[in-house]
């Protein structure tokens, strides 16, 4: 079945559908990565958008259920130059194509991927349409196109009541995590780290949190734009106020980065992929990072007086991370978590073990 890809620009791409062959409108943006597939797929804060992967071959591997960042997919629309039909690997399950259908996943494949970032990174992150109709108009997409808006994304991805994780092997700390759209190898850095995970929807007020006995809290990865997310920046706020341990990641950052007084701004087209070069101040020395982001904080909006900036993006110069006066609390942009990786920037992790057992690293 023929598809059709519609940008806001108007720009349009002709390709075969794949995934549910469903109209679909959303944000396009495009990630760098070479594999992951699955784990970009299942990251909650793609909600609300379409992922153009600029590598050309994906799928060649399948898919399987150890590899999920969260209970579903939540990306709309999947975009790929070329989709493999088999997936050759001895932990595959399935093939990506049915997994899309399986999710209600519009997608497109025979699109020069290459070509289409390259718009995206010049002209900017825009809306797009995927459509497998064999007529339409152009002029009435467009209006679609142009009316659409992510919003209301973190509501739709949280969990709707608590949940418990255990730690792996001796229970050491209790941790309060908060999750605006979570992936799960988050959970399972903690939880590694002799870490009892207590997670907690998004809306849930900060004196629940303050009254369960935690030695740290964290503030989760997610999706949208940070400052649409009102309600919650005030509750965080107040766990800011407290003493517990806080590390926030991704839109953490940015949410506790607002809950301060700092200011965040849209990206032209955002990082996304596996190679993203960060410099940790302090360490003097650079990492690469995962990252999954359309909006960052604004360094000259940052209070010196509350936080400085510990880490920055090498290509750009953007704010990659926050450091506190506050004891015990630090923030980065990038996914310390990884999955898929790099791994470099764990000991994130055990700086904030080592803050919850009365240190800082």
């Amino acid at each position: 079945m023929k598809a059709t890809l519609i940008l806001e620009s108007g720009a349009v791409f002709q390709g075969v559908s794949i995934g549910s062959p469903a109209d679909r409108v959303c944000e396009m943006v495009f990630n760098t990565s070479m594999t992951g597939y699955q784990e970009i797929l299942t990251d909650p804060s793609y909600a609300g958008q379409g992922i153009v992967m600029s590598y050309p071959l994906i799928g060649n591997y399948g898919v399987n259920h150890e590899d999920n960042e969260s209970s579903r997919p939540w990306a709309e629309a999947f975009i790929v130059r070329h989709l493999a039909r088999r997936g050759s690997n001895f932990r595959c399950e399935g093939e990506l194509d049915a997994y899309l259908k399986q999710y209600d996943i519009t997608g497109i494949e025979g699109v020069d991927t290459r070509a289409l970032t390259r718009i995206l990174r010049s002209q900017g992150t825009m809306n797009g349409m995927i459509t497998c109709a064999e007529h339409f108009h152009v002029e009435e997409c467009l209006e679609k196109i142009r009316a659409y808006r992510v919003a209301g994304t973190v509501e739709q991805v949280t969990r709707k009541e608590p949940q418990l994780y255990p730690a792996l092997g001796e229970q050491k700390l209790r941790v309060a995590l908060m999750d605006y759209g979570v992936k799960e190898n988050m959970i399972r850095c903690l939880q590694k780290r002799g870490c009892q995970v207590m997670v907690y929807p998004a809306h849930t007020p900060a004196e629940t949190i303050l009254a369960g006995g935690f030695d740290g809290v964290m503030l989760s990865n997610g999706p949208g734009d940070p400052a649409d997310n009102v309600e919650i920046i005030r509750e965080v706020k107040k766990l800011y106020d407290s003493s517990l341990p806080l590390f926030a990641v991704c839109l953490g950052h940015q949410l506790l980065a607002l809950a301060t007084g700092a200011q965040t701004r849209k990206m032209r087209f955002g990082h996304r992929g596996g190679n993203h070069p960060v410099k940790d101040l302090a360490a003097g020395r650079a990492f690469i990072t995962s990252q999954n982001h359309g909006y960052v904080v604004t360094a000259e909006s940052v209070d010196p007086a509350v936080a400085e900036v510990s880490h920055v993006n090498v290509n750009e110069g953007s704010v990659e991370g926050l450091r506190y006066k506050r004891p015990n609390c630090f923030t980065v942009q990038f996914h310390p978590e990884a999955s898929p990786g790099p791994m470099d920037t764990e000991y994130l992790f055990d700086r904030f073990v080592d803050s919850m057992k009365g240190g800082e690293r």
